[in-house]
């Protein structure tokens, strides 16, 4: 019943690694998943919580906090309609990440799994870094982009990354003693990483 949390910065390679990982160990796999139970949760849409994740403190939230009334957000949450500020999605996001935690076998990918999982028995938590050349790299070739289109992607992926672990009040998350294992995915293919992760569970498919 382990549960493996991958965070990574972008361009690394979290989602490539955190399905094989998942395959390999036939293990249920969140992304965009944790994205859809927080929606349905807080019974608003996908993009919501997308701009939400996207936008902590920005543009999207000042225009909520003047289109909402304030005497709605005591309420909604329990009625027919929705409504998601900071506060209520980082509060949802925890509840979320805990019940894929608690049904374990699980991969979760990103959204902070390794604050909201800490010291958690049989939760193991990896980070995956890379050097920013090799990441605009990695996301050409995955995507099929000019270096150009690459390079904006991956300096705007960085900047969402901050605002999301702003919402945990945290600007530690690259410290390695956060992790069990440290990844650098220049110097590493992704098949002896999944082998590292393998060897880690105790378990392999494959």
């Amino acid at each position: 019943m382990a549960v493996l949390t991958i965070s990574r910065m972008y361009g690394a390679g979290g989602l490539t690694l955190g399905e094989l990982i998942a395959k390999r160990l036939g293990y249920s796999f969140f992304d965009n998943e944790v994205i859809q139970m927080v929606a349905k949760k807080a019974k608003v849409s996908t993009d919501w919580v997308e701009a939400m994740e996207k936008e902590a403190g920005g543009k999207f939230q000042k225009f909520i906090s003047r289109v909402v009334p304030k005497g709605l957000v005591s309420k909604v949450l329990d009625g027919e309609r929705g409504y998601l500020d900071e506060e209520i999605y980082t509060d949802m996001l925890h509840h979320v990440i805990t019940k894929i935690a608690d049904e374990g076998n699980a991969v979760i990918l990103g959204r902070g799994g390794q604050y909201i999982l800490r010291n958690r028995p049989e939760t193991y938590h990896i980070l995956l870094v890379a050097d920013f050349d090799h990441r605009v790299k990695f996301i050409e070739n995955k995507y099929e982009m000019i270096k150009k289109q690459a390079t904006r992607v991956v300096e705007m992926a960085d900047k969402r990354r901050i605002n999301l672990y702003r919402k945990f009040g945290k600007v530690d998350y690259d410290r390695a003693d956060h992790y069990h294992l440290v990844f650098n995915m220049s110097q590493l293919a992704m098949e002896q990483a999944s082998d590292m992760i393998c060897t880690l569970l105790g378990s392999c498919k494959f």
